[in-house]
């Protein structure tokens, strides 16, 4: 190679890396300037209209569950939050006019795009955990080992920004069953059906009709979602618990 195509070589791979360092650096600061504030959100699948009740009719049997490997903090709040709102708490739900149940089935990481999904298969769907993936830039223009060189190059600098400012998505997911009592001369009948699968052999059908029953039932999902560049966990819990807590005890 002459002296000639050398400096071209070299002036073309200045510029690539400036512009590959530049982009990265750049997509770092858009990420840092949008996302430096916790941005956390929490919504249910649907809503829930509860009867009122008389004051001292106003007592609650709850009982939360949560099946995930992060202890969330979550029981004592509810119960205070409901406390406030002049809520007695009883341990027996004969005597309970509404009863609450739920399950915390999945915290950790996510994108928001699969929280929307979780959120809106509803009450009782299967929650997969996302794939979060980033992209692999392709430097064009060049050939043999000079292109190798430069997409490295370019690749480095995008994963040296992505490692500085990372947009992270923390998201909580609850299933929530909610019982009544139905009001003086109301009569609730209920239809079931169910399929139960038994391993991967067998399947067995059950058929419920009829019937007078003691509850009406609601069901609902709160997904809540906490967002921040270079979010840890230990600073999204709290605010994931918070949501939580102020969806459910706005539901009574």
């Amino acid at each position: 190679m002459n002296n000639k195509k050398k400096v071209s070589a070299l002036l073309l791979t200045g510029s690539i890396l400036f512009s590959a360092f530049g982009l990265a650096g750049c997509s770092a600061m858009n990420t840092a300037i949008k996302k430096r504030n916790l941005d956390v959100q929490t919504k249910m699948s649907s809503s829930v209209f509860l009867e009122p009740v008389a004051p001292e009719q106003k007592i609650i049997y709850f009982d939360m569950r949560n099946t995930t490997d992060k202890d969330m903090e979550v029981t004592k709040r509810i119960e205070s939050a409901f406390i406030k709102k002049g809520y007695k708490i009883t341990r027996n739900p004969k005597k309970a006019t509404y009863m609450l149940q739920g399950n915390i089935l999945k915290v950790g990481k996510s994108d928001l795009r699969e929280a929307k999904k979780i959120l809106h298969s509803g009450y009782g769907a299967a929650v997969s955990g996302a794939l979060v993936g980033a992209g692999a830039g392709i430097v064009a223009g060049s050939s043999g080992k000079e292109t190798t060189e430069l997409a490295l190059a370019g690749a480095a600098a995008s994963f040296i920004g992505d490692a500085l400012v990372t947009d992270n998505v923390y998201v909580m997911v609850t299933d929530l069953q909610i019982r009544e009592r139905p009001l003086e001369g109301e009569v609730v009948t209920q239809t079931q059906q169910a399929n139960l699968q038994q391993g991967y052999a067998t399947k067995v059908e059950q058929h419920t009709t009829g019937g007078k029953i003691k509850w009406k039932t609601y069901r609902t999902r709160i997904v809540s979602t906490a967002e921040k560049m270079n979010l840890d966990f230990s600073e999204a819990k709290p605010a994931l618990e918070h949501g939580l807590v102020h969806s459910i005890s706005g539901i009574f």
